[in-house]
């Protein structure tokens, strides 16, 4: 049910239909700033504030995996962003990411 929610939210935001987007960054729980966009490796560096569930007590600025590429083309540098993430194999992820209203 989960990863049915996050589709469909992507695909709201990706074809543009009409608070598709302000509907995604309603359900984003992490404010963030991108910093550093990394396309060819598929990686997004981010400054964000604490993230409690994945053990995070403080903010900090670090580097993230994307579950899908298409979300880094929704982003710019210096973008403030809400986001979500999860550990994914292994590697903090994020799963997905909107600009902050």
């Amino acid at each position: 049910m989960r990863k049915l929610v996050h589709v469909t939210s992507c695909i709201m935001a990706l074809t543009g239909l009409i608070g598709g987007t302000q509907a995604l960054a309603q359900s984003l729980p992490i404010d963030g700033t991108v910093t550093k966009i990394d396309e060819a490796a598929g990686k997004i560096t981010l400054r964000h504030g604490p993230i409690k569930k994945l053990d995070m007590d403080e903010g900090m600025t670090m580097v993230f995996k994307v579950q899908a590429p298409e979300l880094l083309k929704q982003v710019r540098a210096g973008d403030k962003v809400k986001f979500d993430a999860e550990k994914v194999n292994g590697q903090m992820t994020v799963t997905g990411i909107a600009k902050a209203k």
